[in-house]
């Protein structure tokens, strides 16, 4: 676990599973339609129960830079935040809109008063894009959005070799990590 601090806001960067972590809110790089068949949004569905897509696909379509916010169903989180990175299901995509998904997840979060939120490397399983450019992109965002909310944004890297890729390219925009507050939970 690595932590980088962005003014009274800090930005956690973990290896693990983001059906686990225990935040307000779980970011799912949706498609415009919201199925949630493979990836992220598959596993979200398989641990939270298929009433998150229920939710989501009564909303569809959802474009891309927009997001929209369901129920959690069993996941550790209050809210699924859906900011779609690609139109229809399994299309590589242009790194801008993992950009445009992230700053629409961002938005929805201040909305809903978040305090915690989670984010997977947007649109790095099926939309094809690098996790260090992505994540380099994704905390470029988080430095922008001057909102106080939300105050805790973890990171989660599936695997070791996107773990140190995502460390890579969140330090490239955030500089060097400082240390982890000793309370610090994460997971549940």
């Amino acid at each position: 676990m690595k932590c980088f601090k962005i003014n009274n806001r800090i930005v956690i960067v973990i290896e693990g599973d983001i059906t686990r972590v225990s935040v307000d809110a779980i970011v799912n790089p949706a498609n415009s339609l919201m199925f949630m068949g493979g990836g992220v949004a598959g596993a979200i569905k398989e641990v939270g129960g298929k009433e998150i897509e229920n939710e989501a696909r009564k909303q569809a379509p959802v474009p891309i830079g927009k997001a929209i916010a369901t129920g959690a169903g069993r996941l550790n989180a209050r809210y699924v935040i859906h900011a779609p990175t690609m139109e229809m299901p399994a299309m590589n995509i242009p790194l801008e809109n993992a950009i445009k998904a992230t700053r629409a997840a961002l938005r929805i979060a201040k909305k809903l008063g978040i305090e915690s939120i989670a984010f997977p490397a947007m649109g790095t399983g099926v939309g094809g894009l690098r996790v260090d450019e992505v994540s380099r992109a994704m905390a470029e965002e988080f430095r922008r959005f001057e909102e106080e909310y939300p105050r805790t944004i973890v990171m989660v890297a599936y695997g070791s070799r996107a773990y140190k890729e995502m460390i890579n390219g969140v330090k490239n925009s955030l500089g060097e990590a400082k240390e982890c507050p000793a309370d610090l939970k994460v997971f549940r």
